[in-house]
Parts: C-alpha cells; structure tokens; sequence
C-alpha cells in the first residue's frame, strides 16, 4: 500500500529539477524521517497528524538550500517542531468540542522502543496525556530538552523564542510533568504481570480478582470519538470500574478475544470481536497496581494499528 506521504515525496521529488539535489534531500530525510515521526508524535498525540506534519516538513524541505544549512537534522527538527506546534494549536481548538474524553491514538511500536526506557516512558499513553495538559510551546520545550536531549539554543530557534526564554519554559513544564507523572519507572515485566492478572479476571468474570490488580482510586477513560459507544466521562473507583468492566464483556454480542501486543512502548490489551480489532487497552501502573486505564474505541485512531511503528531518538 503506498500511503500519502510516499506519494508527496515522490512526486515533489520529481519536480525538482535537480536530480542530484533531489536524492540528497530524499536521502536526509529518509535518514531522520522515524526521528521526526516521534517529535510529531509526541507533541500531538495522534499518528494520523504526525504524519501530515511530516507531509508539510518534506515541502518545506525540498525547497531548501542543502548547502547553506550545516546540520541536516537540527534543521529538519526544526522544521517539524513549527510544523507540529501550529497544527497543535488548531487540534486544541478542535478538541474543545471532541464528544467524550479524548485520548491519544495508540501506535504498536517495535520491540526495540520498549528497550529504551526513557523513550518508552515518553509516548506512554500516561506521559502522553500529562503532556496535553502543557501549553503548545511548553510541549515542545519540553520534548526537545527532555527526550531528544537538544540544547536551549537549538530549541529556541525552533520555538522562536530566546535562549533565556526557553529556559525558563523548561524549567515551568518540568514542575507541571513532574507532578503529574507516573511515581516511578516501570519494568515490562511489572506492566505485564499487572495486565495478564487483569486480564484473566475480567475474562472469568472474577470480581475480587479484578479488584485485587486496581487501585482504590483508579481511573478509566474511553475514547469512542462519537463513533464508538465509550464512557462519556471518566469512571472512578475500583469497584465502578471493576463492576463496568465485567458487565461490559458479558453485554457483547459475538465472539470477544484478548490479548497482548506492544502498544506505545509498554504491555497493553487488544480487544477483538469477531475477530477484527475493537478496543486498545492501555494502563498506568503505580506501586504495582493499576491507577489507569485507558481504552481506546474511535475506528480512526486505530488506523495504525494494523503495523509496528518505529520510533527513534
């Protein structure tokens, strides 16, 4: 299947005149394209925006002056921050009116992202919900200096703001996250443990074996996008939530399967019914047990869910 992007980068490429200015320009950003993807990804939350942005970053891209420009990625980079940042801010306004809660588009990523912890930690669908709660541009402070490690100078040419000034917003969105986060690292195996109990309470209808893997205060949110039937609000309580959950599988019509599959870097549930792909599962775990759970219904932020994605630092 060719997506949109292949075609837009073929066909600007073609009309470069410059064919050997066209394979360099190709070339460079081939090489940086999963780099720009998860900068994207991980200011919007949504992989269907994150590549159009890489859409508008090749455009602009082909049109530069590769002999002016002394570093190809942190000029890419910055290209894609602006990008993400003004479509960031029309989704905000957007959002305002998204029937029910919204939630970030899960991606299934490569086994290698859950090898790098800190990346795995910074598109959870945890991390990634603290994240909507910044401003547009302490988002993006805040991803370039704590994921991708970029210096001030860099991210104030991105940001268009002065050093000082960037400063400042980082340290701002470091209080914001720090307080929000999850408590602690953790490990896949704690993740998985957690989510395999859970899962095999909600599918023998064991009410205190759910009960036993959730928090006393946990939280579910669903995403249905006014397509799907979800929770209209956020359910909190372990015995809401368990009751919901165990009530909710018993209503299905038709043959319902789950399993597990790497979602976002970490451990998280696929539900099917009748063998095609319904609901993505994600949680937050703190202290071992689930604090979290984030179920995602809307057919169109599960558009990539078909194949793994790669994402890079």
């Amino acid at each position: 299947m060719k997506s949109e992007y292949s075609e837009c980068t073929q066909d600007t490429a073609g009309r470069l005149a410059d064919g050997g200015r066209a394979d360099r320009a190709t070339e460079a950003f081939v090489a940086h394209r999963n780099l720009l993807f998860t900068v994207a990804y991980e200011m919007l939350g949504s992989a269907a925006d994150a590549e159009d942005v890489l859409q508008e970053t090749w455009l602009r891209w082909a049109g530069v002056d590769l002999g002016a420009v002394r570093d190809q990625r942190a000029y890419l980079v910055r290209i894609t921050t602006r990008q993400a940042l003004s479509r960031l801010r029309t989704l905000g306004r957007r959002r305002e009116s998204y029937v029910g809660p919204w939630l970030p588009a899960p991606l299934l990523t490569t086994p290698d992202v859950a090898e790098d912890v800190e990346l795995a930690d910074s598109v959870s669908m945890a991390m990634l919900l603290v994240l909507e709660t910044l401003v547009p541009t302490e988002r993006a402070v805040f991803v370039l200096r704590e994921v991708f490690d970029l210096g001030y100078d860099e991210i104030a040419e991105a940001v268009d703001k002065s050093p000082a000034a960037v400063r400042q917003i980082a340290h701002r969105a470091r209080s914001h996250v720090a307080a929000r986060r999850p408590r602690g690292v953790v490990s896949q195996t704690e993740t998985r443990d957690a989510l395999d109990a859970f899962r095999r309470a909600v599918e023998t209808g064991d009410l205190q074996s759910l009960l036993d893997t959730l928090a006393p205060d946990v939280v579910l949110l669903g995403d249905g996008g006014g397509v799907k039937q979800a929770v209209p609000r956020p359910i909190v309580g372990a015995d809401k939530v368990a009751r919901l959950m165990i009530g909710g599988l018993r209503k299905v019509a038709g043959a319902t399967s789950l399993r597990s599959a790497q979602v976002n870097g970490h451990p998280a549930l696929l539900v099917r019914l009748d063998g095609e792909l319904d609901t993505v599962v994600a949680v937050r775990i703190d202290d071992g047990l689930i604090t979290g759970l984030y179920a995602v219904r809307n057919p169109e932020k599960l558009s990539h869910m078909w194949q793994e994605t790669s994402l890079r630092r």
